[in-house]
């Protein structure tokens, strides 16, 4: 593996790397993205990311362990201390970043290995730690796909890898309209169970064992209409405090799990 050295945080392709990290819009122009931290990189390479470059500060990740992660096909750059933390957030990464390409997310793209699937739709989540957590739920509970309806922030923003701790990666994502999802689940025959305080039943009073889209909202808002509008059933988590909504990672891990037991004892 051939191996370049940059050492000034002024150089040209470290100032597009910032751009990367920084700027929504010069992800999507480029498509591309940045990605730190050793798990994170490896979890993107196991869901078949294609990383283009990597960089490595050797006092944190020793050149000798780069074969051991990437093929002989990828750039590799050793970079100094000073452009390390430029373009890092944490100081706790292990010394490796790497710029990988962006996937389409097209709903057309999905593929379920099962006609039972199990999917978990969010509605226009606009907090990374949030998305982050959702995908994490995701991942634990091996669903067969993740949706965002009307995404606010792009999937490779890298408070949301940072949050997901790279489950971003490991779930099979999708993005795309409220209505075009909703096609897409019902030309799938997938029952469509929303979070949502209208016209609901407790969640656990439903069979989520057959072919399941778990939808949850945003805390602000909930759910559009167009869900309630066409949920096979309303579903709420009964409160029994003072407020009347909770965390959306929460909610979703709530009902996802559920699901998960019902489908595990049937």
């Amino acid at each position: 593996m051939t191996t370049k050295i940059i050492s000034s945080s002024q150089n040209q392709f470290i100032r597009q790397l910032v751009q990367l990290k920084d700027k929504s819009r010069e992800r999507k122009k480029t498509g591309t993205f940045l990605i730190e931290g050793v798990r994170e990189v490896s979890l993107a390479l196991k869901g078949n990311y294609q990383v283009e470059t990597i960089l490595f500060y050797p006092e944190l990740f020793p050149a000798e362990k780069l074969n051991d992660l990437v093929s002989e096909t990828a750039n590799a750059i050793e970079v100094s201390k000073e452009v390390y933390e430029k373009l890092a957030y944490r100081s706790t990464t292990e010394g490796l970043l790497a710029v990988a390409k962006s996937k389409d997310n097209h709903l057309s793209d999905l593929s379920f290995k099962n006609d039972n699937p199990l999917v978990l739709v969010a509605e226009a989540p606009e907090k990374p730690g949030n998305i982050g957590a959702i995908l994490r739920t995701a991942d634990a509970a091996n669903v067969d796909a993740v949706i965002i309806a009307n995404p606010k922030t792009d999937l490779y923003n890298p408070n949301i890898i940072r949050s997901s701790v790279g489950c971003v990666f490991t779930n099979q994502i999708a993005t795309g309209s409220t209505s075009e999802i909703i096609e897409f689940l019902k030309t799938k025959s997938i029952n469509i169970y929303a979070a949502i305080l209208q016209e609901s039943v407790d969640y656990h009073t439903q069979d989520f064992t057959k072919p399941t889209a778990i939808v949850v909202g945003t805390e602000a808002t909930g759910l559009s209409q167009e869900w309630r509008k066409n949920a096979t059933k309303n579903i709420i988590i009964p409160m029994q405090g003072e407020i009347d909504s909770m965390n959306v990672s929460v909610a979703a891990g709530i009902l996802i799990f559920e699901a998960k037991r019902q489908r595990d004892f049937n």
